[in-house]
């Protein structure tokens, strides 16, 4: 069985229900499992994430990086660039760039931003950019996906969006969900093949 890692940050709770479209679309490729995992938050004078979050998925191990066949990572959208979060987490990669461990692997990202012009785009590019240092082999959404040209929310060709409003209230599009499961199959269809 391939694990694909999903590894997410998520505040309003958009990016959570991309990354449970993603592993939906993982888990119906025969032979692949998706690991859900998430990041804590990061405070700079005050306060003090738990060690285990009090719901939903546990918060990623570098192990969990090692372990897995392929990677989909998520982020909100922080003007223009993925979450402080996350980038922490990432920031924490290095003894894993020192030894190799992710050179060779899937990966591919997704993201959700308040405004349907506010950064989806270069948020996905600077969730690739330390993939691609990782060696990671970083995949897109081809326009094979007809939802792609269709869709009039969020949807790229460096993965999938969502347009979630100022009030992280807009529910994930028929569009926007299609690609994010096509981006799971994707992803665990490529890791299957590579492995």
């Amino acid at each position: 069985m391939a694990e694909i890692l999903v590894l997410y940050y998520s505040v309003g709770g958009s990016v959570r229900r991309m990354a449970d479209l993603v592993a939906e679309g993982i888990e119906r490729v025969p032979g692949a499992a998706a690991r859900v995992r998430t990041v804590p938050r990061v405070f700079t004078n005050i306060g003090e994430e738990k060690a285990v979050p009090s719901e939903g998925p546990p918060y990623c191990e570098l192990q969990d990086l090692v372990d897995c066949a392929g990677l989909a990572l998520g982020s909100p959208t922080r003007f223009g660039n993925m979450a402080a979060p996350l980038k922490h987490f990432l920031d924490g990669t290095a003894l894993l760039w020192n030894r190799g461990a992710l050179a060779g692997k899937p990966a591919c990202v997704f993201t959700s931003t308040a405004s349907l012009h506010g950064g989806q785009e270069t948020t996905l590019v600077s969730m690739m950019l330390p993939l691609l240092h990782h060696g990671m082999l970083v995949l897109g959404l081809p326009y094979t996906l007809a939802e792609l040209n269709a869709t009039r929310a969020g949807g790229t060709p460096y993965g999938a969006s969502h347009f979630a409003g100022l009030g992280d209230d807009l529910p994930v599009s028929a569009e926007e969900r299609t690609l994010c499961i096509a981006q799971g199959r994707r992803l665990a269809e490529i890791a299957l093949r590579l492995a």
